[in-house]
């Protein structure tokens, strides 16, 4: 009965989402509206966040009539300092999300409001411990942009509709699962505009299915991690999924990540906040990590799930600084410079922890190209780190139909082999693209899991074979696809076409007399 209420809520949770994108359309792209509904969403979460965070304590202090919102600022001066050290961030009472909605629609000023807001909220974190979770976070939502409108007045009309849309969302209250209503609504939205996009400027949008995936066979063996990793975050969708399955508290240390894009940087924050991670268990860098790799002096990673992107260019060999690089150095040879993907692998190996696993997402040319590529496989399979290559269905992800396979990756293998599994057909179609159940996951988890033969599925295969095969690394070349054309019995056709030559030689002679018996019937007449 739950399952229902909750199910009913999503629903009208998204259809409140998809109301105020088609009010709002008009004016904005699509892809640049997306900011505005994430960054309101975002306002209106920290405020309830902190107002409902300070109202607890006061109601069990006694005082039961108390309400943050509705202090002076002055009043609420007081509980700055404490707020910031606890929460990471303080909003005065006149700028909380709740009270700037109220008077929107009468102010002229709407636009300046929401900026000083923002702008508050923001430097209420500068010097602290949490500047960095909190810099630059607003960016994104430009309150004076002319894609809201041409004039002030047309951009404040817009800004008051997605206030009333935001507002009016369904979110719960704080003991009825707010957070997974305001993490629903995000990931409603990116997968919204990642099926409308596909991709925009460089950003992948993981489908959940493929996420939960990743994440149950980094956790094999595991109820508890000491943290999780993503060399390329985007908007963090990975990681959460460790709350989602292990619960937040059993990621003891946080959620680690770095991105190159800083729209897809600043989402992946947000998002941080919106599933209730607080600002001291995440850590979210921005940057190149192949060039410029943050998280060097952590402790490895006992979790890595990532999905980098698939054969971008980098420096490769034309930096000399790489190939001295301790990630990268130990297989003597770089990724080749037009397909990073395989640098990706090696970064992640590297912050691996030795009873750790990483799950990565591949491109299938990684498998069996020549050259450096091979190399790199080579360094992989004869220092016994590949634990499994699983082929994933085609048409699985947004903006390309590619058939991809997962590489898992273990330090601390008992045994010299390499599990091969074939997922090719564990999907479902819907419409143009295909979907993994949940049992479809099930089936490849414990195929995963219990490592035994089965045939046209899975394979476990002496790494040794792996090198008489030059290290080719496809699925195919070790799980023997089944044949589903029709056996034909070759003794049986032939008698069977037999049958038909003496069948038609008879018809033939039938025919051939009475052609004859028509034209002497003629001749009589």
């Amino acid at each position: 009965m739950a399952d229902n209420r909750k199910e009913q809520e999503r629903a009208e949770l998204h259809r409140t989402i998809w109301g105020i994108a088609n009010d709002l359309r008009g004016s904005v792209d699509g892809w640049d509206f997306k900011q505005y509904v994430l960054g309101m969403l975002f306002y209106r979460y920290i405020s309830e966040n902190i107002t409902s965070y300070i109202n607890a304590g006061e109601h069990e202090a006694g005082d039961l009539s108390f309400n943050y919102a509705k202090l002076s600022d002055a009043q609420a001066e007081d509980a700055r300092a404490d707020l910031v050290a606890t929460k990471g961030f303080f909003i005065l009472p006149s700028e909380l999300f709740e009270n700037v909605r109220a008077k929107a629609a009468n102010d002229e000023n709407l636009n300046e409001t929401l900026e000083h807001a923002f702008k508050h909220i923001e430097s209420s974190a500068q010097g602290t411990v949490s500047e960095d979770d909190f810099k630059g976070l607003f960016d994104d939502i430009d309150v004076n942009s002319n894609k809201l409108g041409g004039t002030v007045a047309k951009r404040n009309e817009r800004l008051v509709k997605l206030m009333s849309g935001i507002g009016e969302m369904k979110l719960g209250d704080y003991q009825d699962n707010t957070i997974d209503a305001f993490g629903d609504a995000y990931e409603y939205l990116m997968g919204m505009y990642a099926g409308n996009a596909g991709k925009s400027g460089g950003e992948y949008y993981t489908p959940q299915e493929v996420s939960e995936l990743l994440t149950r066979l980094a956790l094999v063996g595991k109820t508890e991690v000491n943290k999780v990793y993503d060399p390329a975050c985007g908007s963090g969708s990975l990681l959460l999924k460790f709350a989602k399955i292990l619960g937040k508290d059993n990621v003891r240390q946080g959620f680690y990540g770095q991105e190159i894009n800083i729209t897809t940087y600043n989402l992946c924050r947000i998002n941080m906040f919106l599933h209730d991670i607080d600002y001291d268990k995440f850590d979210i860098g921005h940057g190149d990590t192949l060039t410029d790799p943050l998280h060097w002096d952590d402790e490895p990673f006992e979790a890595i799930v990532s999905n980098p992107p698939y054969s971008i260019k980098w420096d490769g060999d034309s930096n000399p600084l790489l190939i001295n690089d301790p990630r990268f150095s130990p297989a003597g040879v770089l990724a080749p410079k037009g397909k990073a993907d395989l640098a990706f692998i090696m970064h992640s190996l590297s912050w691996l922890a030795t009873n750790g696993t990483a799950a990565i997402v591949c491109f299938p040319g990684i498998f069996y190209r020549g050259g450096a590529e091979k190399k790199i496989r080579k360094y992989l399979v004869d220092n016994n780190y590949v634990d499994c290559v699983i082929q994933l269905p085609d048409n699985l992800f947004f903006g390309t139909s590619i058939a991809t396979c997962i590489m898992v990756l273990k330090k601390n293998k008992s045994e010299n082999s390499t599990l091969f599994i074939d997922a090719s057909k564990q999907c479902i179609k819907v419409t143009n693209s295909n979907k993994l159940t949940q049992k479809n996951i099930e089936t490849i988890v414990d195929a995963f899991t219990a490592r035994a033969n089965a045939e046209h599925f899975v394979r476990l295969v002496p790494n040794s074979e792996i090198a008489e095969q030059d290290y080719n690394l496809t699925v195919s070349t070790y799980v023997e696809q089944e044949d589903t054309r029709e056996v034909i019995d070759i003794v049986k056709l032939n008698a069977e076409i037999e049958q038909i030559v003496a069948r038609e030689d008879v018809l033939r002679k039938e025919i051939a007399q009475i052609v004859a018996e028509i034209e002497g019937g003629d001749g009589n007449d």
